[in-house]
């Protein structure tokens, strides 16, 4: 299966490898100041403050215009220069894209009553109509009839981006029909079943082949999905599953974190909605973790600033993402991919939270400096400086990861409102996690690494 719009493998099956190796949009949407009646955690300047809250109404455009007013299912990507007509929808980006309307109703960017009713088609097509095996979602399918396209497989990790949309309305909205059928869409998700034969769980199934080759066993955006299935009780997977997935420690410049050998997205997409902050397992503190992740990959791009000249602190952010030959599943440390000078605006913003400053100092470079990099929709999915290219596409999951982490940043909202749901909480607690105080108790982000691999 190849990735609509682009060439090569589809990209689930390149991130393996890598492992390895009824509403419209016409509805009246609304640009108000966007304040947070709560402080921003990160003490942000009324500049810096602003300058978020237009991005993520941006963002929110892409969410509210490029969904289905028939389903609610979300476009996989969107054209920013002229009107999109492809039916391809993503599951991972509808479930991005149920977040996006709690924090455009949040803001004052849609009213309640819009939002509300958004949310409850929404839910009901999943429930009702949408194919699913199982209680899982195929990947790839037809945003106006929720059928399966593309011969997509039924995906265990962008069912998991979907459920944590769907349990953050249901937190927000706390209304009856929405409790009733998002508890309905969670509970039916048979986890065991995908953990059968091995608790190291499968990437997906086709009619076709059943089970796909490829497990989650590596440190990765799978720490959402395994969670979730830990904190399920109605089909519950083994807390031990929580300890068969491999943390491989990397050291680059003497900074030592949990990584692998995949794009920068996968620090995260899991902390998007789950809130690892002040909370260790027997293993890491994850949020440190994605810190420090982060500023190693801030540090690599500048270390590749001699061959590609449009790298500095003022522009760094590689992760997967469009270029001018088609789709690429690139970043680094280690070096990954046919790196050629592309900045992807998500790989930073994407870790506003993690590396605050830094990020902020690049997303505004961009704004500022570079104006075709800039959409109705927010940032494009990717540039080149060096090429003069820019991309005319937007994809659903990095507006998504924008948009969460900007309000994540914020006011914490996503986080806190994910966080009421009992399955996060049981997922979290059966998984070890117990909160400890990173002031009063300063600790390696990683406990006690068995080995450690050294990057150049």
């Amino acid at each position: 299966m190849k990735i609509p719009g682009s060439t090569g493998l589809s990209r689930r099956r390149l991130f393996t490898y890598l492992l390895s190796a009824g509403l419209s949009a016409g509805a009246e949407v609304n640009r108000p100041s966007g304040q947070s009646s709560q402080p921003p955690p990160n003490r942000l300047s009324p500049e810096d403050d602003r300058f978020l809250n237009d991005l993520e109404y941006a963002n929110f455009l892409f969410f509210w215009e490029q969904s289905s007013p028939l389903t609610g299912l979300t476009r996989d990507r969107a054209s920013t220069s002229s009107r999109t007509q492809n039916v391809l929808a993503s599951i991972a980006a509808t479930g991005f894209g149920l977040t996006a309307v709690c924090i455009g109703q949040k803001r004052g960017y849609i009213d309640y009553a819009h939002a509300r009713d958004r949310v409850a088609l929404t839910l009901r097509s999943l429930l009702n109509w949408q194919p699913n095996h199982r209680g899982f979602f195929f990947h790839w399918v037809n945003i106006d009839t929720g059928e399966r396209v593309l011969d997509s497989e039924v995906s265990s990790v962008d069912t998991a981006i979907l459920l944590c949309g769907v349990l953050t309305c249901r937190a927000h909205f706390a209304d009856d029909e929405i409790t009733s059928t998002a508890t309905q869409i969670f509970e039916r998700v048979e986890w065991n079943w995908l953990s059968e034969d091995t608790p190291l769980l499968s990437h997906g199934w086709t009619p076709e082949v059943g089970f796909l080759p490829y497990r989650w066993d590596y440190y990765s955006e799978l720490m959402m999905m395994y969670l979730l299935g830990i904190g399920s009780n109605s089909f519950q997977l083994s807390p031990k599953t929580w300890d068969v997935w491999k943390r491989t420690t990397f050291e680059y410049a003497g900074m030592r974190y949990i990584g692998s050998f995949a794009p920068l997205f996968i620090n995260q997409y899991s902390q998007a909605w789950f809130d690892f902050r002040g909370k260790r397992d027997g293993y890491a503190d994850y949020f440190e973790n994605s810190v420090i992740a982060t500023d190693v990959h801030r540090r690599f791009c500048l270390d590749l600033s001699k061959e590609f000249p449009d790298y500095s602190d003022d522009l760094w952010g590689i992760t997967a993402s469009d270029s001018d030959h088609g789709y690429q599943v690139w970043g680094g440390p280690p070096r990954t991919g046919p790196i050629d000078g592309t900045i992807a605006p998500s790989a930073a913003a994407g870790s506003l939270p993690f590396l605050t400053d830094p990020v902020l100092r690049v997303l505004k470079t961009i704004r500022q400096r570079y104006g075709n990099a800039w959409s109705r929709y927010g940032f494009v999915n990717a540039f080149n400086p060096l090429k003069n290219w820019y991309d005319k596409d937007v994809i659903g999951i990095d507006t998504g990861i924008t948009m969460l982490m900007a309000e994540n940043v914020r006011s914490s909202f996503v986080w806190q409102t994910f966080m009421k749901n009992p399955e996060a909480q049981r997922g979290m607690e059966r998984a070890g996690f117990k909160p400890y105080s990173v002031s009063q108790t300063p600790k390696p982000a990683i406990t006690a690494p068995q080995s450690v691999k050294k990057l150049p």
